[in-house]
């Protein structure tokens, strides 16, 4: 069925553009016709400006159950970590699809179409594997179906409790939850996961806290040639400590030995990096993706961004703990977070920051043909209002300005996945009461 979207100013990754007709057939977009100054009979009329669906490269979505929680009181990523625990222990597939559902309906609300989950939580308290081996990572892309938005899920392997100078910790508590034992015991239950439609499969080491050399990282590069892979990487000061003394090498160093860097992996986070392992990284061309809310949220520090922008790694960004789901708050805070730091403005133009959050974030989830108002890519885009009390004002030519530096979630009316809205006057079409099913279902894990 073709479906027409007529577009009162689009983004069209260099201008904006107004009166913009926007063709979908199949779930793509066939045709965009310009300089369209009423809608034509029977479109589906966006007022505002629409963009390109943004793309969160880096989700843990049970982390949002710890929202107001972790803010009370000090404390540091390990205190934290200890609270996150804690809700991954009460997590069944039922309870973590009803809460991924309801995480997932709130990023569809602030316009994000496509997810990358970051999921390592596989097993039953203890370690046992569910009769069904994959029943948790299932739940989630069923949890993203029936949000209406699209999911990477990228299944985790987690061997080790953690990594100091005298080497690796054996898996203890809740983490018996996250390991398959060995590599190829992970291997075996993540080649059983099935992609297609609305999901896409791909894979991540934890880090190089939970993965040693002798787990296998050649063999894991050749399993996953091709496809999406992000891992953790240096997000701590200690652990680039623990991985120099135990391995004489940096992570990304460690990692670069190894194979893992090329255009299909992630790095996330990358906020404690020497200028050699901004140099690989970048050299590769694998992605960066920041979640400077969450960086922010637990005192972490501010990644090299810019340098490794100029290294060669595209940017893509995340959410990850969730504290908030806002992908325009995080594309401003990289910007903001190093006018602090450097004191001077300018680091990235709107137009950049967009692209961190939609195209390059969404071939960072092995989607490259998402993130584009053009024919051909997929019809996944995202319409905000130009006229609430943090966007109107300024003229509709700086709209790209705009959405980056003004507007939040909050502002998004409009939200298309595949063709389909999926939020509808700023109320999702899915999922009738999003706060009420968030509300239940961290209720549930508490």
């Amino acid at each position: 069925m073709q479906v027409t979207y007529w577009l009162e100013h689009a983004w069209l990754g260099t201008h904006v553009e107004p009166g913009v007709a926007l063709t979908v057939a199949d779930e793509r977009i066939t045709e965009v016709r310009t300089g369209v100054d009423a809608p034509p009979a029977g479109a589906t009329v966006l007022r505002g400006l629409t963009l390109p669906g943004l793309a969160n490269a880096h989700s843990h979505a049970f982390h949002r159950a710890l929202r107001g929680t972790v803010q009370v009181g000090t404390g540091t990523f390990w205190t934290w970590r200890e609270f996150m625990y804690g809700v991954a222990q009460k997590l069944t597939p039922d309870t973590y699809f009803d809460l991924a559902r309801a995480v997932y309906a709130e990023m569809a609300l602030a316009g994000i179409t496509a997810v990358g989950e970051f999921h390592y939580l596989h097993h039953q308290p203890g370690g046992a594997p569910y009769d069904n081996p994959n029943a948790m990572g299932e739940a989630l892309i069923a949890a993203a179906d029936a949000a209406g938005i699209r999911i990477t899920l990228l299944d985790t392997v987690y061997l080790h409790g953690g990594l100091n100078r005298n080497g690796y910790a054996p898996l203890a508590g809740p983490q018996t939850r996250f390991g398959d034992g060995t590599a190829d015991r992970w291997y075996e239950r993540w080649s059983q996961l099935k992609g297609g439609g609305h999901a896409t499969i791909g894979a991540a080491l934890h880090s190089v806290r939970a993965f040693s050399a002798s787990d296998g990282y050649t063999a894991f590069a050749r399993w996953t040639d091709g496809v999406p892979t992000h891992i953790h990487l240096s997000e701590q000061p200690a652990e680039n400590e623990a991985c120099v003394a135990v391995h004489g090498r940096t992570p990304a160093r460690l990692l670069a030995d190894s194979g893992f860097w090329k255009p299909t992996a992630t790095a996330v986070h990358a906020t404690h990096l020497t200028g050699e392992d901004i140099g690989l990284i970048g050299r590769a061309g694998s992605t960066v993706c920041m979640c400077p809310t969450t960086e922010r949220d637990l005192a972490d520090g501010i990644g090299p961004a810019p340098r490794l922008k100029a290294a060669g790694s595209p940017l893509s960004l995340g959410s990850d703990s969730h504290a908030v789901i806002d992908l325009f708050e995080e594309a401003r805070a990289m910007e903001l977070n190093e006018r602090l730091r450097t004191r001077a403005r300018g680091h990235w133009t709107a137009a950049q920051l967009l692209r961190a959050a939609t195209e390059d974030g969404h071939a960072s989830l092995g989607r490259p043909d998402a993130g584009r108002l053009e024919p051909g890519a997929a019809a996944d885009f995202t319409t905000i209002a130009l006229d609430s009390v943090r966007t109107a004002g300024p003229m509709p030519r700086l709209g790209a300005e705009t959405a980056v530096f003004a507007a939040t979630g909050a502002d998004v009316t409009s939200t298309v996945v595949g063709g389909r809205q999926i939020v509808r006057d700023g109320r999702h079409q899915l999922v009738e009461d999003v706060p009420a099913a968030l509300a239940a279902a961290i209720a549930a894990v508490r």
